[in-house]
């Protein structure tokens, strides 16, 4: 459903009432209210057993996504089920959203549901006028609410991923996960994604070490595409001077862009291998956020740039 800019909308914007620093803690009521709506024009209402608009049973659809909850959290049923016979897994699920306080479970609940979502809708939409239009608008809106409430999160390829900065989203993780949604890229893909899972739960050194093996997956599995041999232990450096070696950048562009080589073997791996990759002593390391999520951007924009460069390559 499309998103109305209502005159309160407005006022609010023209009085500067609009957040312009992302959160990263409880969602807001409002919000949680608005997924329960997108669930209900995506998945269908629970007011009956067969949903023949969306051509499957829908109280399954809500009962799958509350019995995933129940046996991941160890629980036979959620703490906001009725004591009734004829459980109702939609109203069910909706209060359990609207209820929880913990910040991570919201997320978990809106990651499963819109994951279902995706994958299921366009299985039971296959051959239909809007067979992918369904999941794309609940996703776009899903997203859409996110940013309207300063939300820090997006549901990208299945996972909800923290966002720090909208444009290097928008120009460089989309387009990494884009790119990486290969069948050739998908180790490098979950390896990425598991970074920003870590970086999710505060696991600063977790996140830095996915950089660099989703940045080697990447290269290793270029190397394999175009079957060029390299070392099953290569590092980083070696795959990037292998990469080099085979004109994955044209040589009249390593002239020109001599800082290229420096801030690949140095960036991505100094990182890692500073902060994260070695015994820390005595004292612990301590990685900063901001230091991190330069890293994870880093490491979008180069991922970015090597699967491009491939495609282009004769």
């Amino acid at each position: 459903m499309a998103i109305f800019d209502l005159f309160s909308k407005r006022q609010k914007a023209l009085r500067g009432d609009v957040p312009d620093v992302y959160t990263y803690g409880d969602l807001p009521n409002a919000l949680r209210v608005q997924i329960v709506h997108i669930w209900a024009d995506s998945i269908g209402s629970e007011q009956s057993y067969y949903d023949y608009t969306h051509g499957y049973n829908v109280k399954s659809a809500y009962k799958f996504i509350v019995d995933t909850l129940c046996r991941e959290y160890g629980l036979f049923q959620l703490p906001t089920a009725e004591k009734y016979n004829d459980r109702m897994y939609l109203k069910e699920l909706a209060n359990f959203l609207l209820q929880e306080d913990d910040a991570e479970r919201q997320l978990d609940i809106v990651e499963l549901s819109f994951r279902y979502i995706d994958q299921l809708t366009r299985e039971y939409y296959l051959g239909r006028n809007n067979a992918s239009k369904v999941a794309d608008n609940a996703i776009n809106e899903l997203n859409d609410r996110f940013k309207e409430h300063g939300v820090g999160f997006q549901f990208v390829e299945g996972e909800i991923v923290r966002v720090d900065s909208e444009l290097i989203h928008v120009e460089a993780v989309k387009p990494a996960l884009r790119l990486l949604n290969e069948k050739n890229y998908h180790g490098a893909q979950q390896e990425f994604l598991s970074a920003y899972e870590h970086y999710r739960h505060g696991k600063n050194k977790e996140a830095l070490n996915d950089c660099l093996k989703s940045f080697e997956s990447t290269m290793k599995a270029i190397c394999d595409k175009r079957k060029w041999p390299y070392q099953p232990n290569a590092t980083a450096k070696a795959l990037i001077q292998i990469c080099f070696d085979n004109d994955l950048v044209p040589s009249f562009w390593q002239q020109q862009l001599s800082s290229l080589r420096s801030m690949l073997e140095s960036s991505i791996p100094t990182g890692r291998n500073k902060l994260s990759g070695h015994g820390q002593g005595t004292t612990p390391t301590m990685v900063p956020d901001y230091l991190v999520a330069y890293m994870l951007h880093m490491t979008a924009s180069t991922l970015v740039f090597l699967t491009t460069a491939e495609k282009e390559i004769a």
